[in-house]
């Protein structure tokens, strides 16, 4: 069974719902650090599987391409909901290493 309306996701996990509305949607989309339109493609790369390999670099050359410091650690907060924190945490981890 696919769960495929919106009220369908509320009545199995209404919980999740809520923290989607509220926390996800209400309040992380909502900041203007990153445009919903860099959000949505980053939420479209976090599909596949994550590599963390390169992670550093890649944080180097998106502040080279004119991505603030601080719309990287919006992407990061974003990833935490979207990915998980287990996809968050290595690239806070990478953050902090470019900071050094």
């Amino acid at each position: 069974m696919s769960i495929s309306a919106h009220s369908d996701r509320e009545t199995l996990a209404p919980r999740l719902a809520g923290l989607s509305k509220e926390a996800l949607f209400g309040d992380i989309w909502a900041q203007p650090e990153l445009p919903c339109r860099e959000r949505s493609l980053s939420t479209l790369v976090t599909a596949a599987p994550g590599r963390v390999e390169q992670l550093l670099w890649h944080i180097r050359f998106a502040g080279q391409n004119g991505v603030s410091r601080a719309g990287i650690t919006e992407l990061i907060t974003h990833l935490a909901f979207c990915a998980g924190w287990p996809a968050a945490v290595p690239a806070l981890n990478c953050l902090e290493q470019e900071e050094q």
